[in-house]
């Protein structure tokens, strides 16, 4: 295994189990390393620190996967990865009522630029980077050794993993809104090239089947699933509990859920009995499927309405008292640490016209993915907005990522989910 060496000065956040190394650190970098390179890493004085894969000429040279200079990086080395990552969701996280998680979080679960997302016997996966992806065969062998799915689909067409970015912002946190693709077709490995993807999408059957859309259940709840065309990997997990915390707010409610993408927190709330549902999203797809999710459940279709408009402009044109719980999931307004001010800017402009919407006693849900925003910025910002609608807001729960998305101490820059429940004075 090729020997890189860390600098004396910046050693530090390795030892402390950081996952990234930056090219800065390293003393040299020989020429031709090709993307997922096994290398171990090594002090001025030749000691053993850590051991990983080459990422990169760019920002991030390697990314960590084991601090164990015995462990040998192999099929077996992945199965003992998935093994402990799975292991923590099937004590933690499923049960008879859930069937649905994410399995793999990337560097959180020492298998850095990797994402699984499990969608009933199904596996959703995507590679954040072309190092990871060249241990593909490997990955997928031990997916169906452990988890032993009927189908594994990878999606990796996402924006960060073209501009050769690190996967800050899970599979989850995508742009909701965007259309679903219609015309979806099931997918068997017949139908793939004999490489097993399709480069140019970043689409591919690696392994079984995927039916056109996919039923999990989460939380006694039933959903449809579009692995193979719906934002990112099909679905937001990681809103899960958050979905399961709205129940308590909503009885006899008016509920407006903005950004809806497929009905999520509308399912939820219908279920705990509120007076209406009201989703509004910017894809017709995605409202077509939040419907069929109503009806699904077997829920009271009198009570949800469908709305295809922009957010902002909906919540603009609402008159104040008009709903009495108002739930605002958009996208990440923050794309990288240059939009900052402009996405704030964002988050303002929606958190503020809601807020003028709900009444005293009002319930906002209020949350951002955005990676670059952390959650006392998140927090300032709502009290801009507050102030601006001339609104108290008093904050009753706060949620961040949930056990199937664990994060690794040292790896702040995982950290990307914010919610906050609160209450208008």
């Amino acid at each position: 295994m090729l020997s890189l060496t860390v600098r004396t000065n910046r050693t530090g956040p390795i030892r402390g189990r950081h996952p990234w190394v930056f090219s800065g650190a390293l003393l040299n970098i020989p020429e031709g390393l090709e993307g997922g390179t096994s290398v171990a890493l090594v002090d001025e004085q030749g000691n053993f620190l850590a051991q990983g894969y080459f990422n990169s000429y760019s920002q991030i040279a390697v990314r960590v996967w084991s601090w164990e200079k015995a462990e040998e990086v192999n099929e077996e080395f992945f199965v003992r990865r998935v093994e402990q990552a799975y292991e923590i969701r099937k004590k933690y996280v499923a049960s008879k009522l859930t069937d649905s998680y994410r399995l793999i979080h990337g560097e959180n679960d020492l298998l850095p630029g990797l994402i699984v997302d499990k969608y009933g016997s199904y596996l959703s996966l995507q590679f954040h980077n072309p190092g990871i992806e060249t241990w593909r065969e490997q990955i997928v062998a031990a997916l169906v050794k452990v988890v032993k799915p009927k189908g594994i689909y990878e999606r990796s067409d996402v924006r960060d993993r073209k501009r050769g970015a690190p996967p800050v912002i899970p599979a989850e946190a995508g742009i909701h809104g965007s259309p679903i693709e219609s015309g979806m077709t099931s997918a068997s490995k017949t139908e793939i090239s004999s490489s097993g993807r399709n480069d140019k999408t970043g689409r591919a059957l690696l392994y079984g089947e995927v039916p056109e859309k996919v039923k999990i259940l989460e939380n006694g709840y039933k959903f449809w699933v579009d692995i193979i065309g719906g934002q990112k990997t099909g679905f937001f997990l990681d809103q899960r509990d958050k979905r399961l915390a709205l129940t308590k707010y909503v009885e006899g409610k008016k509920v407006l859920n903005c950004f809806s993408y497929t009905g999520g927190f509308s399912v939820y709330a219908l279920g705990a009995e509120a007076k209406q549902a009201v989703s509004v999203d910017a894809s017709e797809n995605a409202l077509k499927l939040a419907e069929e999710n109503v009806k699904l459940n077997k829920l009271n279709e009198s009570k949800a309405e469908f709305i295809l408009a922009d957010v902002k402009q909906y919540l603009v044109d609402r008159e104040k008292g008009e709903f009495d719980v108002i739930i605002l999931d958009p996208p990440a307004f923050i794309k990288d640490r240059h939009k900052i001010k402009e996405g704030l800017s964002g988050y303002r402009k929606i958190n503020e016209a809601a807020l003028r919407v709900l009444p005293p006693g009002g319930i906002l849900v209020s949350a951002s993915c955005s990676a670059h925003l952390s959650l006392e910025d998140f927090r300032f910002m709502l009290s801009e907005s507050a102030a601006r609608a001339g609104r108290t807001l008093q904050i009753l729960e706060t949620f961040t990522h949930g056990i199937d998305h664990p994060e690794l101490v040292a790896f702040t820059e995982g950290e990307y989910l914010k919610c906050v429940f609160a209450r208008v004075v």
